[in-house]
């Protein structure tokens, strides 16, 4: 039987114990794309998935070793903020590996995902049952897993776009799991323990790293790792907030759902998620297959998502909310554009 044109498909997860494994499913309109070519862009790779995971971590390692040459000099600068934004952006690579669709080894998913949740202190199970929630229900308020906040003031956005908001928050949650405190509604009972634990190993192996370094007196996993992550999280931000914000709470995601206009060397960095209204349409497409994706559905048809460029959006929604708050707009019509 199909569903009335224009309405989602159902949600349908392939799930292991309480763990959600993977995402095939289908939320756009049902001309969109036909249930053949859907197939076949969703075929996975174990080599595409390796060469963006090493060219990303290759670049880190690279910047890196820019740092350790440069120390004691003012060009150290500039290889310190692009490995923090080389960091923060291996979220994008978190991102996508929750939907199992870097590689076609399911098990090299969740590895390389458990590795960069750790590295950018985001743990993977938590994250991913967040995400999923915010696939499921996108842009509808308290079911959406990233929408379980209150309306933007222009102080609140500032202080989330600086990064000081995400890092307080993710800490907090961070802390409250770990004590056995879940109180997300999207996480249901039966996966507090999962996320319980995780918060609890990856706190685990936090203290570790600190204590091997007080003992070495080393400050390498400062330098290389937590300072250029944490300040540079507003580079990171900049796709963070312009993938939903301002756009209708409805369940059309060709509506409430933005992409992205930008360079290809930020399409690399950000794993293609500028195509992000093709990627909510269509979450089992990986992310190398997305630009013929979004011709697809939306260039060859002569038609566009709501998109705008990262700085366009700053513009644009700095200037809504000095004039008022975002609960002061309607939540059904578009505020930004």
């Amino acid at each position: 039987m199909r569903r009335p044109a224009g309405q989602p498909a159902g949600l349908l997860l392939f799930a292991s114990g309480d763990k959600l494994v993977a995402m095939d499913q289908v939320f756009a309109r049902d001309d969109a794309l036909a249930p053949d070519r859907l197939r076949e862009l969703s075929r996975r790779s174990d080599l595409r998935g390796w060469l963006q995971t090493l060219s990303h971590l290759g670049a880190i390692g690279a910047t890196g070793t820019s740092i350790y040459l440069s120390l004691g000099t003012v060009w150290v600068a500039v290889p310190f903020l692009i490995h923090g934004v080389l960091i923060n952006y291996l979220y994008g690579g978190q991102h996508e590996l929750s939907h199992s669709t870097v590689f076609r080894t399911r098990w090299l998913n969740e590895f390389w995902g458990r590795v960069f949740g750790f590295i950018v202190i985001a743990p993977r199970d938590a994250d991913q049952i967040q995400h999923f929630a915010h696939h499921r229900h996108t842009q509808i308020w308290r079911q959406d897993g990233e929408l379980f906040r209150q309306p933007y003031t222009l102080r609140s956005y500032l202080l989330r776009l600086s990064g000081v908001e995400y890092w307080r928050s993710n800490f907090a949650a961070l802390l409250l799991y770990a004590w056995g405190r879940v109180g997300d509604p999207y996480v249901k009972p039966a996966q507090h323990t999962l996320v319980i634990r995780e918060a609890r190993l990856h706190l685990l192996g936090y203290a570790g790293i600190a204590v091997v370094s007080f003992a070495a007196g080393s400050w390498a996993a400062i330098l290389y790792w937590l300072a250029p992550l944490l300040l540079t999280k507003p580079t990171h931000q900049l796709q963070n907030l312009i993938e939903h914000l301002g756009l209708p709470h409805t369940n059309d995601i060709f509506a409430n759902t933005r992409s992205t206009r930008t360079c290809a060397l930020m399409r690399w960095l950000c794993w293609q998620m500028q195509y992000h209204t093709a990627h909510h349409a269509f979450p089992s497409v990986p992310f190398f297959r997305l630009k013929e994706l979004h011709h697809e559905v939306f260039t060859a048809r002569g038609i566009q998502p709501p998109m705008m460029t990262y700085f366009g959006f700053q513009r644009a929604i700095i200037r809504a909310l000095a004039a008022k708050d975002e609960a002061e707009y309607p939540d059904d019509r578009a505020w930004v554009w």
